[in-house]
């Protein structure tokens, strides 16, 4: 009879309740509403509005991150500087914060008490309570992961590639364009859909920069707290199906990094 080893059998039971811990909840949760409610729940206009509002602003906040965030990226894997790790601690510092904290910042800064506020008064630019500002706080909490995972992906890549690109006449953003991000394209997908895997889920901040108009995290809230779990569940079971949906899609673009693991 083969010997069991104590500590792989350990592990296989933290595995069991850790798997058990993030599964049964969710599992509870999809299964209590009916087909009916979540039916309802999806002809109600409000629910899809503000499930695609969440959809749309976490996407148009990935569409940023891509255009700033890839040069940023870039230059943390390639070069070495002075402050370089504060730098790479500043970009972390929007996971380890209290969100609410990040609202009231944006806030602070879009008020009419500071220049930027009064800037983009003057520019017809309203913050608070708006698309706009709903897209701002969630850039705010998606670019770590974006910038992470693409900075990730662009160290993998040998440098010498882009050496014998430069070697033969190539210019820094030719080399780029025609080098690095072709080898790196899957890890710049891969970034977009976390950062708006992350982005669709915020909560704290938006609620302080934009009660209205009501994003699905805002909704669920609202709805549990006026109404109580029968109304309020229905709506976090699509938003858990729209989370899944990007996770597959995640692991459909990056099969490598999970056989790897």
């Amino acid at each position: 009879m083969r010997r069991i080893d104590p500590f792989h059998a350990l592990a296989a039971v933290c595995t069991l309740l850790v798997v058990g811990f993030i599964v049964f909840p969710l599992v509870e949760m999809i299964r209590q509403p009916t087909a009916a409610n979540l039916k309802a729940s999806l002809a109600d206009a409000d629910v899809r509005r503000a499930i695609w509002l969440s959809v749309s602003t976490s996407g148009a906040a990935a569409v940023i991150a891509f255009v700033f965030g890839t040069p940023f990226a870039y230059l943390l894997a390639r070069r070495d500087f002075k402050g370089k790790r504060l730098v790479e601690s500043v970009v972390d510092l929007p996971i380890m914060i209290p969100h609410p904290v990040i609202g009231i910042a944006i806030l602070s800064l879009a008020g009419r008490q500071h220049w930027i506020g009064r800037l983009a008064a003057d520019l017809g630019v309203r913050v608070m309570g708006s698309v706009t500002g709903i897209v701002i706080v969630l850039t705010f909490v998606g670019l770590p992961f974006y910038i992470n995972t693409v900075k990730n992906g662009i160290e993998a890549i040998p440098l010498r590639l882009e050496n014998v690109s430069r070697s033969l006449g190539a210019s820094s953003f030719g080399t780029f364009w025609r080098v690095v991000f072709p080898l790196a394209w899957r890890s710049v997908l891969v970034g977009m859909i976390l950062c708006t895997a992350r982005a669709v889920s915020e909560f704290g901040a938006v609620v302080i920069v934009a009660y209205h108009p009501m994003t699905a995290p805002v909704m669920i809230y609202e709805r549990f707290t006026a109404y109580g779990l029968r109304h309020s569940q229905p709506v976090a079971v699509w938003l858990i199906f729209v989370c899944l949906g990007l996770f597959l899609l995640l692991r459909w673009i990056n099969p490598a990094g999970r056989r790897r693991t």
